[in-house]
């Protein structure tokens, strides 16, 4: 039927290619898990580093917001390149800004070069994932975005002897732009002859009204809120574990973003199959169920033995949540609003990883110690699971019909 959107029926080469460069661009973010340490060891202000490390993922906030309605299939790809191009520079400028005046200015420039290529990524391999296949599909795409988590953070570590300062690491993974703006060259010719066999629906941007419509759908406004809570969780972990392990001396805060890391990507990789037959509320409860005791008992994991059995708790946790929350929103959308919904999602992700960092930057500076930061990190993962109570049925989100379609307007097939 000609209005009826249309994507791959298998996970093709085109879908694997942009996961690469999915991965090539948290590669240059994951880094900055000791963005906060660092600005202590350049003399930025104790009352500033909250904000600083916050800047980059505000930035990627608001203009998230004036990106989305304007950007769809056909100026993604033009989009991503001129993206990849900011990231190198903003990557390569950090060895020299070392006050807080240029620093706003260039984690801004940078929360503007994630933003836009994040969001022309995710446009673009949504609609390379067929209905069917949302867990694998969503497995995949997470996998891509967590290898980077495994392997930068261990590496930076090893490597800070050798360098000035983290700085010099942070410029440095700007050559994962450079590949992948060598991959874009190559397979370009390839992802615009699939976006032209796509649907005109898909190819279109969405409407304002369409957009409206889709936020009053209920499963999406809880998912999305749901997904607000668990980044919360995870941010803070990711920005403030460096600080609290100096002072617990439980491990090696690399070799814990290593072994969580490794967990996540192997409970995805083993189960991208079986999350599409399983019933993804329950599971996707079950995994925040075990975050909770997890983040609570990380300020206390004084020893190794313990500190690396949390790490591997963490990873297989957030393994289970986050691929199962993308897949149930996938779900809950109509389909010409999946790329939309999917970067609303790193919407909630961009608001979570501004806020937790600026909110805790002011809770440390008032005195309070890091345990803190975690145990309000298990209190957000609590209310994510208190919200996804009231998702019911395999897929979670069994998809709303909307008001034209409700009407017979469009046939759903």
């Amino acid at each position: 039927m000609g209005g009826t959107p249309q994507t791959p029926q298998r996970l093709t080469f085109e879908f694997y290619a942009l996961c690469l460069i999915l991965l090539s661009a948290f590669g240059n973010v994951c880094v900055f898990y000791s963005f906060y340490h660092y600005l202590g060891t350049i003399g930025i202000p104790v009352v500033w580093r909250g904000f600083l490390v916050g800047l980059e993922p505000m930035a990627a906030f608001v203009l998230r917001l004036f990106v989305l309605p304007w950007l769809h299939l056909r100026n993604a790809y033009s989009v991503l390149v001129a993206s990849l191009v900011l990231l190198i520079l903003a990557s390569c400028s950090y060895p020299w800004v070392t006050t807080v005046p240029p620093m706003i200015v260039l984690r801004i420039v940078h929360g503007t070069a994630f933003v836009l290529l994040t969001s022309a990524l995710i446009a673009l391999v949504v609609n390379f994932i067929p209905k069917d296949l949302s867990g694998r599909g969503f497995s995949t795409v997470s996998i891509a975005t967590m290898i980077p988590y495994a392997v930068i953070p261990p590496l930076a570590e090893a490597i800070l002897p050798c360098v000035r300062n983290e700085a010099d690491i942070y410029a440095g993974v700007s050559i994962f732009s450079v590949a992948a703006l060598a991959l874009l060259a190559a397979m370009g010719k390839r992802v615009g002859k699939a976006i032209r066999g796509m649907d005109s629906v898909l190819l279109r941007r969405p409407t304002l009204a369409e957009i409206r419509e889709n936020l009053r759908l209920r499963a999406v406004v809880v998912l999305l809120s749901a997904s607000l809570l668990v980044y919360l969780a995870h941010a803070a972990v990711f920005y403030f574990l460096k600080d609290l392990t100096l002072k617990t001396g439980g491990g090696d805060v690399g070799l814990f973003f290593m072994f969580s890391m490794l967990t996540m990507i192997a409970v995805r990789a083993l189960g991208t199959a079986l999350f599409d037959k399983m019933d993804k509320p329950i599971a996707f409860r079950a995994g925040l169920g075990l975050l909770l005791p997890c983040l609570i008992a990380i300020p206390h994991a004084g020893s190794p033995a313990a500190y690396y059995l949390l790490a591997l708790l963490y990873g297989f946790c957030m393994g289970i949540v986050l691929p199962l929350l993308n897949a149930l929103l996938f779900s809950a959308s109509p389909p010409a609003l999946r790329g939309l919904n999917t970067n609303l999602g790193l919407f909630t992700l961009d608001l979570a990883y501004f806020l937790l960092p600026y909110l805790g930057g002011t809770v440390l500076a008032f005195g309070a110690g890091f345990d803190l930061l975690f145990y309000g990190g298990a209190g957000f993962a609590l209310l994510s699971l208190a919200l996804s109570v009231s998702l019911k049925g395999p897929s979670g989100g069994q998809r709303e019909k909307r008001p034209s379609e409700r009407s017979g307007t469009h046939e759903e097939r």
